[in-house]
């Protein structure tokens, strides 16, 4: 399987980026796995103009997004990792997220997805509001849930070493 990891942390080095790798260390044991940085990626939000919908899917910005989505095109696996700022991921991956609403999409092959996400409150409802957004993109393009790994409490680089997240996330990856 081809698994593409986005990560929208725009900290190197941060808790999210920690995650995201011991979940490709598992997975990476028996599958293809790429990590995409967005914060290496100049992403433009979406304009909401639909010109892609008129030109077979090439969007009228010229930015890192077509790059993105000839990876996304490779991927059997979605997986999307992100801190929560606000109750919801970065404004990095939000832009990523939104320039999915291109019918480029519907040429992917990725039938799974799966969600990591890292927030530095400890609310048990801290992901809700991600978790709604995340179920109603299964939903929409029929995917199959693979699994989460949501990590409450870790706010400066490097909390996260101090939790059992990054081996829960190396052995969510390799049991794939």
């Amino acid at each position: 399987m081809n698994i593409l990891i986005i990560s929208g942390s725009p900290r190197k080095g941060g808790n999210t980026e920690l995650l995201a790798e011991a979940f490709a260390k598992g997975a990476a044991e028996h599958h293809h796995v790429e990590i995409v940085s967005v914060r290496d990626y100049k992403v433009n939000p979406c304009l909401g103009c639909n010109a892609c919908f008129k030109t077979d899917g090439i969007c009228a910005q010229k930015d890192d997004m077509a790059i993105i989505y000839e990876k996304m095109s490779r991927a059997d696996m979605l997986v999307i990792a992100s801190p929560v700022y606000f109750y919801s991921i970065s404004a990095q991956l939000k832009a990523v997220i939104d320039r999915f609403h291109n019918p480029i999409r519907d040429s992917f092959h990725i039938k799974k997805m799966a969600l990591l996400l890292v927030g530095a409150a400890s609310l048990p409802e801290l992901f809700n509001a991600v978790l709604t957004e995340y179920n109603l993109c299964l939903n929409f393009f029929n995917l199959e849930d693979a699994g989460k790994v949501l990590v409450r409490g870790v706010k400066d680089k490097g909390d996260i070493k101090s939790t059992d997240a990054l081996n829960e996330a190396y052995k969510f990856g390799l049991s794939l």
